[in-house]
């Protein structure tokens, strides 16, 4: 992660601010970081594109670019759009009124206003690699995922592909790096940007250990820049485009988009301060879909945080642990007499305790891990979650239908089905925890604690659901449960909801 940190519209917000440029910089990427560790995410590496390694590497790629014959001087004139920092065709303008009154042009997807400029540049053969672009997409059909935008990248390379204007002149942008011998003209803000995925990797020397095998998260609003732009000046530089470009839509709020003049924006540390930090976090991960636009509102939040997290999981944890159901405070032991290994659930019958039902719910949560797996891999986060959600209802389900407080403990026969009901739930649970420990580190981590997993028994490789039903030792197995650290995740509740209303009024 990082900041982009060059550019004319920083140049000028510093200069509306009474401030330099780096300075500016300074306290807005200070404020990147901390939004970030305060969300809790983690990064093993912070570019800001002002360090002097990435300046190093843009000169390297601008000579790469030079030396393999893909620029050119010319003189570009059109309409540029400081605040997006690029030039927009006819096309993609309309006609509106500034805040005088006077008639003037603006982006249709921003509502920026342009301006006409004219200046001589350095020029991008852009044009030269249509065809390899094609091919490249062609070859590589999860390039650019999801597949809306894969389409969409294709569609513009049916379109005209105009060589691209690959610098500006020094004495209207000093505010980024100059051109490598030509102190007249400063290099693109985004070429410059762009270049900073091979800056973190060790470009020009080292990076050859990772680059190509990068995958790229970026909004919609960005995505002819990384996905015909940075692909063709890789091509250019002799290098291969990126392996994959996720792409991921944006939030509205109650059908709006997020703005400044309406006053909509929403602040994420008021989030995090309202819902918690997991609660936010699972909101987002669970709610957004990364190809379509997804909405929020703050009783959406509260509800989905409620039922899935207070209710179903902490509630589910809540029940299993609890002293009246498991005196003891272990991890019971699992009887294959009650629960026997089938080869066919639907020919179960009398064989155990278990019903048809059960062993259905036990296959969905034995695949649950690689189904997970496979959705973070391909960045299907929302579905990942869909599914252990749908599996803790199932869980509870499981829990309810057997009624495990209703078991005479005195009985042996039902001391082993009611430990068996307990090991399973308990099982259920530490795949949970396991699998939520991207989404909500916290409540993840006090679930495994209270399970008592110790740290290297938390990782995905290893995680095996129910060994006992294989015929295989069950570490956990007799082993007590850690301290109860009370209610696993509290509810949000309504009046809350109100204050939140009331703040934003």
């Amino acid at each position: 992660s990082g900041t982009d940190e060059h550019g004319l519209k920083i140049q000028q917000a510093a200069a509306a601010a009474g401030t330099s440029p780096p300075e500016l910089c300074e306290r807005v990427s200070g404020l990147f970081r901390q939004a970030l560790t305060q969300a809790a995410i983690s990064f093993t590496d912070f570019i800001r594109t002002s360090e002097p390694r990435h300046q190093r590497a843009v000169c390297h790629f601008w000579g790469a670019l030079r030396d393999g014959g893909a620029l050119y001087k010319g003189c570009y004139e059109g309409w540029y759009c400081t605040p997006e920092e690029c030039f927009l065709p006819e096309s993609q303008l309309a006609e509106r009124r500034d805040a005088q009154g006077h008639p003037c042009k603006v982006s249709v997807e921003t509502g920026h206003q342009v301006h006409w400029t004219k200046e001589e540049n350095y020029m991008f053969r852009l044009s030269a690699f249509r065809d390899p672009l094609r091919n490249w997409l062609r070859d590589n059909p999860h390039a650019i995922s999801p597949d809306p935008f894969y389409q969409r990248v294709l569609r513009w390379l049916e379109e005209d592909l105009p060589d691209l204007s690959v610098s500006r002149e020094r004495s209207r942008l000093q505010w980024g790096i100059p051109v490598p011998s030509d102190s007249t003209q400063t290099i693109y803000v985004w070429v410059d940007a762009l270049v900073n995925y091979l800056s973190v990797v060790g470009y020009p020397e080292t990076h050859g250990q990772w680059w190509p095998a990068a995958h790229h998260v970026v909004g919609k609003d960005i995505l002819k820049f990384h996905a015909v732009y940075w692909p063709a000046l890789l091509m250019a530089a002799g290098l291969p485009p990126p392996e994959r470009i996720f792409v991921h839509s944006h939030w509205t709020v109650r059908g709006q988009k997020m703005s400044k003049s309406l006053g909509n924006v929403i602040d994420p540390f008021a989030c995090i301060g309202q819902y918690t930090l997991d609660g936010f976090r699972y909101f987002l991960l669970r709610q957004g879909v990364p190809e379509r636009d997804c909405d929020y509102y703050d009783e959406k939040v509260v509800k989905l945080v409620n039922s899935e997290l207070a209710d179903a999981l902490g509630g589910l944890l809540n029940r299993s642990t609890a002293l009246s159901i498991n005196p003891s405070n272990t991890y019971p032991c699992f009887s294959e007499s009650c629960f026997p290994k089938v080869l066919d659930y639907r020919e179960a019958k009398g064989t155990g305790r278990a019903s048809a039902e059960d062993y259905e719910f036990v296959v969905s949560v034995a695949s649950l891990p690689l189904q997970v797996a496979s959705y973070f891999e391909s960045f299907q986060i929302y579905k990942a979650l869909e599914c252990i959600a749908l599996c803790v209802r199932q869980t509870n389900s499981f829990f309810q239908r057997h009624r495990p407080w209703k078991l005479d403990r005195k009985d042996p026969a039902e001391q082993l089905w009611l430990d068996t009901i307990i090991h399973v739930t308990l099982e259920c649970l530490r795949v949970y925890g396991t699998l939520l420990q991207p989404v909500i580190p916290h409540t993840a981590d006090k679930l495994l604690t209270r399970l008592a997993v110790e740290p290297e028994e938390r990782g995905l490789s290893s995680l095996t659901f129910l060994p006992r039903y294989n015929g295989k030792p069950c570490p956990f197995e007799g082993r007590q449960l850690g301290p109860d650290t009370g209610i696993l995740f509290h509810r949000l509740e309504k009046s809350q909801q109100h204050q939140i209303k009331a703040k934003k009024l």
